[in-house]
């Protein structure tokens, strides 16, 4: 069932991919200052699993920032959390509709995949486990 859940969240990212495609990320690392902007994406247990699956988790870092940041870059970038694949900054250049209706249907797919599984912020799953 796990596999599954996994198999079928990898799905829904590359659905979201497709849709965000026509938007571009200057990669600052902008979104991933947690402390700084205050935003932090929330997970399903899928999305969790996918992150950190076969692979130890990230040491904490002092400022804040997501523990899978590091020198300015996504050390998960291929499996990083839905939120994380939409969460831009203020620089985002592409066009001014963002596809809200289709995205919504995604996360609806999400939470259908995770049962009564609720999500949680990132970085209280890190605590948990790190």
């Amino acid at each position: 069932m796990k596999d599954r859940a996994e198999h079928e969240t990898r799905v829904i990212y590359a659905k979201a991919d497709t849709l965000w495609s026509r938007w571009s990320c200057p990669a600052s690392g902008e979104c991933c200052q947690l402390a700084k902007t205050k935003r932090e994406p929330w997970l399903y247990p899928s999305e969790w699993r996918v992150l950190t699956k076969e692979r130890p988790l990230p040491p904490p870092r002092a400022d804040g920032a997501c523990p899978f940041l590091a020198e300015g870059r996504c050390t998960r970038y291929a499996d990083r959390p839905l939120g994380c694949r939409t969460f831009f900054c203020e620089r985002i250049r592409g066009p001014a509709s963002q596809p809200a209706h289709e995205m919504n249907a995604l996360l609806e797919r999400l939470a259908r995949v995770n049962g009564d599984a609720e999500p949680r912020p990132l970085l209280e799953l890190y605590a948990r486990e790190g």
